[in-house]
């Protein structure tokens, strides 16, 4: 049996829901939207969004605040949680989606090393956030931020009160 993309479980969870999402993205480079627009029928609940790499744009964009960039840094579990009530604030979106870490082969310091990364999902029932850790080359800590993203967003959406039930693949 093939586990379903999560991508294609958002397309059913957010409609039956009537819930939107929209996104926000340092280390996916905007991976997560690209896999949510990949299924037909996503502009009925993807609003959108934001690839902000600096932490200027993390600023101004996503309304991080800047002691959270200071105290914490950008790859840190209270920057990837402002990112995604940001993202949901500044776009309405119900479901916000969030990505940060190092995605390598540089950036990484002893505290955050390479392959650290924070996803964050914020819904009108729940604010989550998960700690994972790459243990590949770039393009697979990319892949894993994105893919770990989207079932989290998932979950969180199975979640909610009277969420259409899971549907057998």
């Amino acid at each position: 049996m093939t586990e379903r993309p999560p991508e294609v479980e958002l397309a059913e969870l957010l409609p039956a829901r009537g819930l939107t999402i929209a996104t926000a993205e340092s280390c996916t480079g905007g991976l997560v939207a690209h896999r949510i627009t990949t299924v037909a029928g996503s502009s009925a609940y993807f609003l959108g969004g934001i690839v902000a790499y600096s932490n200027a744009l993390k600023e101004a964009l996503l309304a991080v605040p800047r002691e959270v960039l200071e105290r914490h840094g950008a790859v840190s579990r209270e920057c990837a949680l402002a990112m995604a009530r940001g993202v949901r604030a500044r776009t309405g979106a119900d479901v916000g989606l969030a990505t940060t870490g190092i995605a390598g082969p540089g950036g990484a310091t002893p505290q955050k090393p390479v392959g650290l990364i924070y996803v964050a999902c914020v819904t009108p029932a729940a604010e989550v956030c998960e700690e994972y850790r790459g243990e590949g080359d770039r393009i697979h800590n990319i892949t894993l931020a994105a893919e770990m993203a989207l079932r989290l967003a998932v979950r969180l959406c199975r979640e909610l009160p009277g969420a259409a039930p899971a549907t057998s693949p």
